[in-house]
């Protein structure tokens, strides 16, 4: 297979049009698949390898699994519904037991290829029908009849399976993979040093990555793939060993002096106890600020855990040092909240609080001026903070409310602001360690993992919705005794691709069947950002008592009186959402429940998502299991810009990896910061090529 490399510079990086086979036609379906270069075809792993052999399986299979196997068609039957639509059934047999595909849809001449007797491959999840293990719309290949593959893959018990894209075949795919390293094997680098081979046994990466295509035995893959899962999180802690270096060696802070003037005098007249875990947060965040170095602190707490009174010592602390503070939140109603929380427990210090938000509204311009002036201690505000015509007169410390949000480049834009202000970055979604490490590995974390004792944990059930009657005489009681009750759907409106309960049909049903004598108001995301917040006001404010809502009150105001959450059809909702949903009640010392209503049929994982619901309130618990079950972009969604986008690694499986790698970064840039040392030279080559750039951009 290793022909020498043709006569070109660019090896593995030569463009994939130009690879034999390929073209311009087919190399833009190849980029589609994030394939745009001879590497990138190398580093697109199958995602499974056929066997041309019949392995007995089936009786392990359960409802709910996915699985891939070879096995034999039995019989195959094609009939019309009444509609006059056609269904496909093909039953297949391993020798010991059988199970049944079917096709709802398919094209002309489809059925025609089963045959009784031939062998084909399958891949797909498990359902039931009727006690009757099934696959439906299944991966299919058809082994005896694979496409003339040349003399190379005909030969071979196991073939790759990969993901296509337009008009790609996995017989054109593998042609294509097979030329790449035909020509082009000897042209691949290695990437990481004969001392990190050697300590964990990994492969050289040219031989690893040709196991990983034409491997004959498909069970030691996973062991190679943890090679280049290893690179990767290597590499991320490498830049975050780095960064963090960087950090403390050439940006200064301020050096706060703990004056225990505000802060003391706060302490005195709270009408609260703080708990030990709020105690032990407030002396790492004050040892942070009364050190040179500027803060870049994380401080994670389940909604109730008390991190705005954290925030709040912690900008007087700025306060009265001479410097002024900021409080960033998400959207305009957090803001109002937090603004009129602050101002109350500020009311007797000499402190100045302001409001800043978007838009136009009078007194905006003597805002502005009290904040230039250095008159506005504290202020609060969105984004509109960030904006250009604000200009603050001495920002020493800023919080930043559901930092999530915000991407690594965003976060090193507001640390380079001014005088490197201190930053500190609440988040109410408990993330789990691997994620922090990866996402977060340019702040230290901060963790209040204690409630107030006068809260209650809320109270979770799962209830069918036949059951819903039930549900609702429950919730009655709640509201004659003055509560509220927040009620969410998955949809704003009825769909005709989905048969879900939608938000408008829902409310019209309670507001004049159910509980016609309370108002009841509607909250979705296609409302303009007035009408929501004219109704989260009035909801705050009692008047409105029962908010039927999509989840767009994921992440909203403080509702005490609020003790009922209902969320329909609960089974297709993420634990991190149903998480932040269920921290929406429970917030006065009142018993508060929740009732995850769920509509069959639900599959496997969303039972598990709904029983760990009801069987906890820990977040970081819930988080490690929606990690588990759903993957790091469930957490965040999809749009945050700084999640690291492994291709390898896996956040849940690979966390021992994780480990690993990032003593060994910084370990070596504890030793080599500038990575000037012989043994390092490929490490130096590969991140100036792949991370020198990013580096610049969140380097603060």
């Amino acid at each position: 297979m290793e022909k020498s490399a043709p006569a070109t510079s660019q090896g593995t990086l030569t463009q994939i049009q130009y690879l034999k086979g390929v073209g311009e036609a087919r190399s833009r379906h190849l980029a589609k698949l994030g394939i745009r270069n001879v590497l990138d075809l190398m580093e697109y792993f199958p995602r499974d390898y056929i066997s041309r052999k019949i392995e007995p399986k089936l009786k392990e299979l359960r409802h709910g699994d996915r699985a891939a196997f070879t096995a034999m068609v039995s019989w195959v039957d094609e009939r019309k519904t009444h509609k006059g639509k056609s269904i496909l059934s093909v039953g297949i047999s391993d020798a010991r037991s059988t199970l049944v595909c079917t096709w709802f849809s398919y094209p002309k001449g489809f059925p025609q290829q089963f045959k009784p007797g031939s062998t084909i491959w399958l891949n797909g999840q498990l359902t039931e029908y009727n006690g009757q293990l099934q696959l439906v719309h299944p991966q299919v290949e058809f082994v005896d009849r694979l496409e003339d593959e040349g003399d190379f893959w005909k030969k071979r018990d196991h073939l790759p399976v990969y993901g296509l894209s337009g008009n790609l075949t996995q017989a054109l795919l593998r042609k294509i993979v097979y030329s790449a390293f035909e020509l082009y094997t000897q042209s691949i680098e290695e990437n990481l040093p004969p001392c990190l081979l050697d300590k964990y046994g990994f492969l050289p990466r040219k031989e690893a990555l040709q196991k990983m295509h034409f491997t004959l035995e498909p069970g030691k893959v996973p062991e190679v793939r943890k090679r280049f899962a290893f690179e990767e999180l290597f590499y991320s802690q490498l830049l975050w060993a780095r960064h963090k270096r960087h950090h403390n060696s050439h940006t200064r802070g301020i050096a706060f002096e703990n004056k225990r003037d505000l802060t003391t005098r706060l302490r005195k007249q709270l009408p609260f106890t703080l708990t030990g875990a709020q105690k032990k947060v407030l002396r790492e965040i004050f040892t942070d600020m009364c050190s040179e170095r500027q803060m870049s602190r994380m401080v994670q707490g389940d909604v109730g855990s008390g991190k705005t009174i954290v925030a709040l010592f912690a900008m007087l602390l700025a306060v009265e040092n001479g410097y002024q503070a900021a409080l960033m939140a998400p959207t305009e109603i957090l803001a109002d909240q937090h603004y009129a929380n602050i101002v109350d427990l500020v009311a007797e210090l000499p402190v100045k609080v302001c409001l800043l938000k978007g838009g136009s509204f009078k007194g905006k311009a003597q805002i502005k001026k009290d904040i230039g002036d250095g008159s506005a201690n504290i202020v609060i505000g969105t984004h509109a903070l960030l904006q250009e015509d604000v200009s603050f007169f001495k920002l020493g410390f800023v919080t930043v409310d559901e930092q999530h949000r915000f991407g690594v480049q965003q976060r090193a834009t507001l640390a380079r602001k001014d005088n490197h202000p201190d930053l500190l970055y609440l988040s109410a979604t408990p993330i789990p360690r691997s994620l922090t490490l990866t996402v977060f590995g340019d702040m230290e974390m901060s963790l209040l993992d204690e409630l107030p004792p006068t809260r209650k944990p809320v109270q979770t059930f799962i209830r069918s919705n036949n059951k819903i009657d039930i549900v609702y005489r429950e919730v009655a009681k709640e509201l004659e005794q003055g509560q509220q009750v927040y009620v969410v759907c998955p949809l704003i409106e009825e769909s005709d691709k989905v048969d879900l309960l939608d938000a408008e049909r829902l409310h019209k049903h309670i507001s004049t069947k159910v509980f016609p004598q309370y108002s009841c108001r509607l909250l979705h995301g296609r409302m303009s950002t007035a009408e929501k917040y004219e109704i989260m006001s009035s909801f705050k404010t009692g008047e409105t008592r029962i908010l039927v809502s999509t989840t767009v009150i994921e992440v909203g105001v403080d509702v005490p009186s609020a003790s009922v959450m209902i969320v329909e059809h609960a089974e297709r909702f993420g634990l991190a959402q149903l998480h932040q949903l269920r921290g929406r009640v429970g917030r006065g010392a009142r018993q508060s429940y929740c009732y995850l209503i769920e509509h069959l049929p639900r599959s496997r994982i969303a039972l598990e998502r709904l029983e760990t619901m009801a069987r906890t309130t820990d977040g970081f618990l819930i988080a490690e299991k929606d990690l588990e079950l759903r993957g790091p972009g469930e957490l965040f969604g999809t749009e945050q810009s700084g999640l690291p986008q492994f291709r390898f690694a896996s956040l849940v499986a690979d966390q021992p990896l994780l480990k690993q790698a990032r003593e060994e970064a910084f370990s070596i840039i504890d030793a080599d910061p500038e990575l000037d040392l012989p043994k390092h030279a490929v490490l130096k080559k590969h991140y100036g090529r792949e991370l020198a750039a990013k580096e610049k951009l969140i380097l603060y």
